[in-house]
């Protein structure tokens, strides 16, 4: 029985120690590649810009600032500081719901594109050494796994 408890312990015990050490590798991980990708950003421009560019050019259409918010886990407040510099810059469009007033869309500019393909050719060299250096297999490998990681931390089982 205490042979039981002991195995179940273990178990137990390297589970806890692989999920510490998953995270710390990832979070590391993080505080890197966001180093490096503002290191390599245009002037002015900071990886939170960058992300929302990025989304409007990806989707191709209108979003909400509340849409954006949501989909970058930030407050409204917070979004609502960066589309202002966004704008301020002239990197997106953001015009008036024309059946509801109270809300908005927001949408990327000709220069907000130009922007984020600025921002993409800069780092993009970088990142792709890091995945030259690793292998392309090994990467191939690890996509999955991190991608059920995000999901799950997403609540999206």
């Amino acid at each position: 029985m205490n042979q039981i408890v002991r195995d179940n312990k273990d178990k137990h015990q390297t589970t806890e120690s692989l999920a510490a050490s998953l995270f710390a590798e990832v979070l590391i991980a993080d505080q890197l590649s966001r180093n490096l990708i503002s290191k390599a950003l245009p002037r002015g421009m900071q990886i939170s810009h960058f992300s929302v560019l990025n989304l409007l050019a990806h989707v191709n259409e209108e979003r909400s600032p509340a849409q954006l918010a949501e989909a970058f886990h930030v407050t409204r407040g917070a979004m609502t500081n960066t589309l202002s510099r966004l704008e301020w810059a002239g990197h997106i469009h953001i015009r008036p719901d024309w059946d509801d007033a109270r809300r908005k869309f927001v949408s990327i500019s000709p220069a907000g594109r130009t922007a984020r393909d600025a921002a993409i050719a800069a780092f993009m060299p970088l990142i792709g050494d890091v995945v030259r250096d690793i292998g392309a297999e090994r990467v191939r490998t690890a996509l999955p796994v991190l991608r059920e990681l995000r999901l799950r931390l997403e609540g999206g089982d």
